[in-house]
């Protein structure tokens, strides 16, 4: 399944936490949904990677047909990153682009203007801090292990 989110409308705004590596923790207020904790396997694109990105949409629109396309979305959101940046593509205008796929393979993707994402500076993390070590602690034990090579059979 993929789902935009109405080019974006349906994303209020939330923030997204990589300084832990090889994960993303945040919070997303969706349309009609609300707020939805986020817990990612993966890392944001080398432009913004081990920082902290907040947006505010500037287009976000609450209207009935977000509660049928993405009413029931799960929450929390666990999976795996696809593409989180601030500058997705060289052959576009920068802009915050953020793709991912949940455990059970929805596939989502939402585009804002480029003035509506920013990279927190430090001095304004405090608050992000606590919640992302709390979706941290509550939702790392729902993330299924990573397959390892020990794992992995000997069979070919």
């Amino acid at each position: 399944m993929a789902q935009k989110f109405g080019n974006g409308r349906w994303v209020r705004e939330g923030f997204l936490d990589n300084r832990v590596e090889g994960t993303v923790v945040g919070r997303i207020v969706f349309a009609a949904v609300g707020p939805v904790d986020f817990y990612l396997r993966g890392n944001f694109k080398d432009d913004i990677v081990g920082e902290v990105i907040q947006f505010r949409n500037s287009r976000f629109e609450d209207d009935e047909t977000a509660g049928q396309v993405i009413g029931d979305m799960e929450n929390p959101q666990i999976g795996t990153v696809y593409v989180v940046s601030l500058d997705p593509h060289p052959n576009l205008v920068p802009h915050p682009y953020v793709e991912w796929f949940s455990l059970r393979k929805d596939h989502y993707r939402f585009e804002l203007s480029p003035d509506d994402a920013w990279v927190v500076p430090a001095a304004e993390l405090g608050t992000i801090d606590q919640e992302s070590r709390r979706i941290r602690e509550a939702l790392a034990v729902q993330l299924p292990k990573q397959p390892t090579r020990d794992d992995e059979s000997d069979w070919a």
